[in-house]
């Protein structure tokens, strides 16, 4: 399993974006932004990241949308993805881990503990929940 060097962020709220970009960064990764679905296509397409950090909810394109863009994608479908939402409820999360979620953080989240989950995936396959 190769380590994900190279993470999307995609998420509307800059204040989200900043502080993971801030941390991911100073951990050591390259770090690319959208904050849009579209906008997220668009970056898969350019950078080819090995980690998506994804929302749900968004304007245009959601985060289910962009998740089944990857995974149902044979150029794609290997990236792992993390649905970071505000939705909590079981049917959300269910609905995550079908369009092939590797992991599900509930916001609000600690960015520390988004840190050692994204070195945990990195190191083994599992699926867990904040």
């Amino acid at each position: 399993m190769s380590v994900a060097r190279k993470v999307l962020i995609v998420d509307d709220d800059p204040a989200i974006v900043m502080s993971v970009e801030f941390l991911l960064r100073k951990a050591g990764y390259e770090v690319f932004i959208a904050l849009s679905g579209t906008e997220a296509i668009v970056k898969i397409k350019e950078h080819e990241p090995e980690l998506i950090l994804l929302d749900i909810m968004m304007p245009d394109v959601n985060g289910y949308e962009v998740c089944d863009f990857v995974k149902q994608s044979e150029a794609y479908k290997h990236i792992k993805v993390i649905f970071i939402s505000a939705k909590s409820k079981d049917e959300d999360i269910k609905l995550a881990y079908s369009k092939g979620a590797d992991l599900f953080i509930i916001k609000p989240f600690s960015t520390r503990r988004l840190i050692e989950k994204i070195t945990a995936l990195n190191k083994e396959d599992y699926k867990t929940i904040n």
